[in-house]
Formats: structure tokens, sequence, C-alpha cells
């Protein structure tokens, strides 16, 4: 998944103007506390950061992947 996957998962899934909110204010407990943002500046990979999020948030994984039913990110490491 590449940054901009990320960031069109989340517009898709969480709708743009919450889906940033989240990005910069969400702590995720996977990320040792830091937020998606955090995560990703400091080098996390952004498949990893949106796993994270997604399960942090009990999102089901029917709607994980935005509108495009044939998007998928390989689980995470």
């Amino acid at each position: 998944m590449r940054y901009r996957e990320f960031g069109e998962l989340v517009d898709e899934v969480f709708g743009p103007a919450y889906g940033r909110a989240l990005v910069r204010e969400q702590v995720l407990p996977r990320m040792e506390d830091r937020t998606p943002e955090e995560a990703l500046e400091a080098g996390v990979e952004p498949r990893d950061v949106w796993h994270a999020l997604c399960d942090a948030l009990d999102v089901p994984d029917a709607r994980r992947w935005g509108r495009d039913p044939h998007r998928q990110a390989p689980p995470p490491r």
C-alpha cells in the first residue's frame, strides 16, 4: 500500500473530514500509542497503520477496502 492509497482509503471509509481528524488524533496502541500521522512520519508502513486504525475502530473486513471490491492490502506482518 502506498501513502496515496492510505489517504484514499481514509477518505472512502471514514469520509474526508472525519478521516483526516482520525489520522491526526486517533491514538493507536499497536503503533506505540502514536497517531496514524505520527506512525507514518516515523516510517511505519501505510498498510500496517491502516490495519491498526481499522482494528482500533472495529471496522469490519467488508468495509476496510472502500469502494473497490478488488482492493485489499495484505495483512500486517
